[in-house]
């Protein structure tokens, strides 16, 4: 999945989004400053992508000073931030490009990956434009996929980023439902072609959580924090499809990125 933006009052924004997901509170205790650093790896749901305000340095992968890892690495200041992740990026990518932020003083580090590998893309665009039947036959292809070749390929990856950060706690997070079923879309996909979307990203989690458990990994399940916010509801926080910005589709915006992912990070990264 190839990947809209960090408020400049971005310290009130945080504050909400750690008070609507932790409920009410008498006192809050400072964010835990981690003992080393933060390396944030992945594609482009944690680069940004869709979030906008994108950063000059790294331009090319699309990364946003509104993306979740820029907003922790500012509420929780780590020794070192690297943000590695990239647009586009598939666990070849990350194994290849990415990891040589990691280091023995890796205190913590972020990924999402495995869209990409999945065909989500080619996916996507066939559920558009192809018709149910075309719609269906490619997400069955992109379910084969993910049990098949992506297992093997996250199961590499893993095993390297644990051999490169030995004692750093690695956070896997999942991806969100796409749409929000009987919502206000009167046009694209109906709710059968989008409830089959949503339960290929339901299967795509399992396999990314199942091999996260298998090497020591936390899996973070963000589903829950979008519920009510996907696609065709009355206030979504992912991009819908936009032939003007094709890559921005299907991404989260900066609520996406802040109200979402970020207190999600935040309750398993403390």
């Amino acid at each position: 999945m190839r990947q809209t933006r960090i408020a400049a009052g971005g310290c009130s924004l945080l504050l909400a989004a750690a008070c609507a997901f932790a409920g009410p509170a008498t006192a809050q205790a400072p964010p835990r400053t981690p003992a080393g650093g933060y390396v944030a790896l992945g594609d482009s749901y944690s680069s940004g992508v869709g979030a906008g305000d994108y950063l000059a340095s790294g331009k090319e992968c699309k990364r946003s000073s509104r993306a979740f890892p820029v907003l922790w690495a500012e509420a929780h200041a780590p020794a070192t931030f690297s943000f590695a992740a990239c647009n586009g990026a598939g666990t070849e990518d990350v194994l290849t490009e990415q990891l040589g932020h990691l280091s023995a003083r890796t205190s913590l580090v972020t990924l999402t990956v495995g869209g990409s590998d999945s065909g989500f893309a080619g996916t996507l665009a066939m559920c558009a434009i192809g018709g149910a039947d075309r719609c269906h036959t490619a997400v069955s292809r992109a379910l084969d996929t993910m049990d098949g070749s992506l297992t093997d390929r996250l199961d590499r990856l893993y095993t390297a980023i644990r051999h490169r950060a030995p004692a750093a706690r690695v956070v896997v997070l999942g991806y969100p439902h796409l749409y929000h079923l009987r919502g206000g879309c009167a046009l694209g996909l109906q709710d059968g072609e989008r409830a089959t979307l949503n339960d290929a990203v339901d299967h795509l989690n399992g396999v990314i959580a199942g091999r996260a458990a298998a090497h020591g990994f936390t899996f973070a399940d963000v589903t829950g924090a979008f519920a009510g916010h996907e696609i065709c509801s009355s206030r979504p926080w992912l991009r819908s499809v936009d032939i003007l910005a094709i890559t921005e589709s299907y991404h989260p915006t900066a609520p996406g990125q802040s109200l979402g992912y970020l207190p999600v990070l935040t309750r398993v990264s403390g």
